[in-house]
């Protein structure tokens, strides 16, 4: 079935006609609209702020892993990021860090 024939089938039926048909489709924008701009439009939007705060990552920020690790960072290559947690050092992508806090601690000397 293709999309047309399914809103004709929940379309109103009467002797209104396309008047009715007309009502359906403008209610049907109007939902779609609103799916759009309550759910679709904020998560794109929260997804292209996190990946502008990942592309400005710097050494000294603190961040924490989608794993919950929390680290500083320490050097940065491509889409690695090295951070020392406690005292050990460990090696996580880019896009597996889940939120950014910048100057949360100070960089090692020397990595």
């Amino acid at each position: 079935m293709t999309t047309t024939t399914l809103f004709l089938l929940f379309a109103p039926s009467g002797e209104a006609g396309g008047r009715g048909l007309g009502i359906f489709l403008f209610q049907m924008a109007a939902f779609i609209a609103i799916i759009y701009f309550l759910l679709i439009r904020p998560k794109v939007q929260q997804e292209k702020k996190h990946k502008e705060r990942l592309a400005q990552i710097a050494r000294g920020d603190e961040i924490v892993t989608m794993g919950g690790l929390i680290g500083v960072v320490v050097h940065i290559k491509d889409d690695q990021v090295t951070i020392r947690s406690g005292e050990s050092k460990v090696i996580v992508q880019r896009d597996r860090i889940a939120d950014v806090r910048a100057g949360g601690g100070t960089a090692e000397k020397g990595a």
